[in-house]
């Protein structure tokens, strides 16, 4: 849930970071810490995809979830909840992006302390122009810390909260790193078949990239060769490893080889 919070109830099909409070024969009753710790119900066909024989060898009390909301009754006060509907790759995202929140608040909290801004007026003003610019605060506060105040100030934030909000940044805020890598074959019969294929690789090592884009390629044993691409975000080391990809297989196919890429997860 975004830290300026636009709704007081979860919308279906959210995801939901909850704490199990008490476990009945039925289901699980579960609070939402994001929507000031509403009570939300688990059924026990819900919790697995499986048959759970007994429930509390899947769930118990002090646990944290991520769950979906299924149903949300604001009338009657209800909320059904999901476990089973949730992907592995959705509950690694949401405890991810849960903890960037809480961080994120965090810095805001601490730079209204050092200006003598209302704590809570000081996270709806600077918080929503972040969260409509950059989806998120703390992609907002990556930004910045990478770019500088600018980053901030374009989205109406004031000169002397962008700036102390950079500082703070600059000083708790690593810059994310993505890595995404695989297995390159290449094969060549050629009499100078070594050749051929160091001259693929060494195309595919010069692939022009972003300076904050590393490419690195070292040999598994021949024919493979483990490629491993680093960037700042998916998008950018995705289309920087396709680019390699086609560099050494249209390189090798060239001089009458073969090529081909596996990635690993």
């Amino acid at each position: 849930m975004p830290i300026a919070r636009k709704s007081e109830w979860p919308e279906r099909g959210e995801l939901l970071l909850a704490t199990v409070k008490k476990v009945t024969d039925y289901g699980a009753y579960v609070t939402l810490e994001e929507y000031g710790n509403k009570e939300g119900l688990l059924h026990r066909s819900e919790i697995s995809s499986s048959w759970v024989r007994n429930i509390r060898n899947h769930v118990r009390e002090g646990q944290k979830l991520v769950l979906k909301a299924l149903r949300v009754n604001p009338a009657k006060g209800h909320i059904d909840l999901s476990r089973k509907r949730v992907t592995k790759r959705e509950r690694i995202d949401k405890i991810y992006t849960f903890k960037h929140e809480r961080k994120a608040e965090t810095f805001l909290r601490i730079v209204a302390d050092a200006l003598h801004k209302p704590k809570e007026k000081f996270l709806e003003e600077v918080a929503l122009p972040l969260e409509e610019a950059y989806g998120d605060v703390y992609t907002a506060l990556e930004e910045a810390s990478r770019i500088g105040p600018e980053a901030l100030t374009k989205t109406g934030v004031s000169s002397d909260i962008a700036q102390a909000l950079t500082n703070l940044a600059q000083e708790k805020i690593r810059p994310p790193i993505v890595e995404i890598k695989g297995i390159l074959q290449l094969t060549s019969n050629e009499p100078n078949g070594v050749d051929v294929i160091r001259r693929a690789l060494q195309a595919a090592q010069n692939t022009q990239t972003p300076d904050s884009v590393k490419i690195s390629i070292y040999s598994i044993a021949a024919p493979k060769y483990r490629l491993k691409v680093e960037a700042e975000n998916y998008k950018q080391a995705e289309a920087v490893i396709q680019k390699t990809v086609e560099t050494a297989i249209e390189t090798i196919t060239k001089s009458g080889g073969v090529g081909n890429f596996k990635r690993e997860k």
